[in-house]
């Protein structure tokens, strides 16, 4: 299942060969942040001017995907969504440390338990 999900988020579907959501991080945030700068519809020109700003290099191929995926659709409805998403998912670490939690919680009870009946006899 690991090997599946670490697949998934670093190769999706639509990606140019090669490429994974690492290198697409700097082009999405560079565009939220365009958006929150009152930009409504940024376009390859601003994304690129303010990651140049920042001395980063722009991808061509992966702008050219997130902005075909972004077009017609709002930003906020998507982070929105993207909240809801993470909200949903299982909180794995939480299971672990309730079910190592249980286990040395069951452990240390007999052990009490028995100090109890020592003490009494």
């Amino acid at each position: 299942k690991k090997v599946a999900l670490a697949s998934k988020f670093n190769k999706p579907k639509n990606y140019p060969a090669g490429k994974t959501n690492l290198t697409k991080m700097k082009h999405v945030a560079a565009y939220a942040l365009l958006v929150l700068a009152g930009t409504a519809n940024p376009t390859d020109k601003d994304v690129i001017a303010v990651l140049d700003s920042v001395g980063a290099a722009a991808d061509k191929e992966n702008l050219k995907v997130l902005l075909a995926s972004l077009k017609g659709k709002s930003v906020h409805e998507l982070i929105a969504a993207g909240q809801d998403k993470i909200e949903k998912a299982p909180a794995a670490g939480a299971a672990v440390v309730a079910t190592g939690g249980a286990a040395a919680g069951g452990d240390a009870a007999p052990k009490e338990e028995e100090k109890k009946k020592e003490e009494s006899e």
